[in-house]
C-alpha cells in the first residue's frame, strides 16, 4: 500500500494537488477593505469642492449680468427722459391711469425722505459693498438674480446721486413712471423692489444664498 502511493505521487500538500491556497486572516473571499474611512470621506469632500466651484463662477457670472442689464436700462431709460421729456407736458400711456412724467427726486424710492439725500447715498453705496462680499458664497441662481436687480437698481440710482444736481452725494434721482394715486417712480427702484420681494420669498423657503435649504 505504501509502495503504491510513492508511484501515484499522493500529494502531501494542498499546494501540490491544485488547491488553490487559503488566505490567512479567515478573509477568503471577501475584497480588501481600506485601512479607514476616512480616505473615502476626503474623496467625497473634494469632489463636492470641485463640482461646486464651477457653479459658483456660474452664478455670480448671474448676478453682474442681472446687475448690468438693470444698470444699463436704466441708464438709458433716464438719459431719454431726461432728453425728450424733461419741461416738457407728461405721456399719457394707458389714458390717465399711467404716464410718463420727468420729475427729480432728491429723496429715497419712490420720493420718501427727500431731507436725508447724503444718508441714502450712503445707504445705496453700504449695500453695493454687501453684495459684493456676498458673491463670494453665492451658488443659488434665485439669490442671484435677486442680489442682481438689487445691485443694479441700487448702482442706477447711485449714479444720479453722484453726477446729478445739485452735487456730488446729493444728487437727484430721475423718476418718470407715474402711475394714477401712487409716486412716480424709475427701473431702478422698480429693480430694487423685485429683488427685494425674491429675498423675502427665498429666506421664506428657508434657500440660502449658498444654496442650502434649511427648515425651522
Amino acid at each position: 500500500m505504501a509502495e503504491a502511493e510513492r508511484i501515484i505521487g499522493t500529494p502531501d500538500t494542498p499546494e501540490a494537488a491544485g488547491a488553490e491556497p487559503e488566505p490567512s486572516g479567515g478573509n477568503a473571499g471577501q475584497p480588501e477593505r481600506p485601512d479607514s474611512d476616512d480616505s473615502l470621506g476626503a474623496d467625497e469632500s473634494t469632489a463636492q469642492a470641485a463640482g461646486q466651484q464651477p457653479r459658483g463662477r456660474r452664478r455670480i457670472a448671474v448676478l453682474f449680468g442681472v446687475a448690468a442689464f438693470a444698470y444699463v436700462i436704466d441708464l438709458v431709460s433716464k438719459l431719454i427722459v431726461v432728453a425728450k421729456l424733461e419741461h416738457h407736458q407728461p405721456v399719457e400711456v394707458v389714458g390717465d391711469w399711467l404716464r410718463f412724467e420727468a420729475i427729480r427726486n432728491a429723496g429715497a424710492a419712490f420720493g420718501f425722505g427727500e431731507a436725508f439725500t447724503v444718508i441714502f447715498t450712503v445707504i445705496a453705496a453700504a449695500v453695493i459693498v454687501v453684495i459684493a462680499r456676498l458673491a463670494r458664497k453665492l451658488y443659488s441662481l434665485p439669490w442671484a438674480i435677486a442680489l442682481g436687480l438689487l445691485l443694479g437698481g441700487a448702482l442706477g440710482n447711485l449714479t444720479d446721486r453722484i453726477f446729478r444736481a445739485p452735487g456730488v452725494f446729493e444728487g437727484a434721482v430721475v423718476d418718470f413712471i407715474a402711475p394714477k394715486h401712487f409716486a412716480v417712480f424709475n427701473l431702478a427702484d422698480s429693480a430694487i423692489v423685485c429683488g427685494g420681494i425674491l429675498i423675502v420669498l427665498l429666506s421664506f423657503k428657508g434657500l440660502d444664498p449658498d444654496g442650502t435649504v434649511h427648515k425651522d
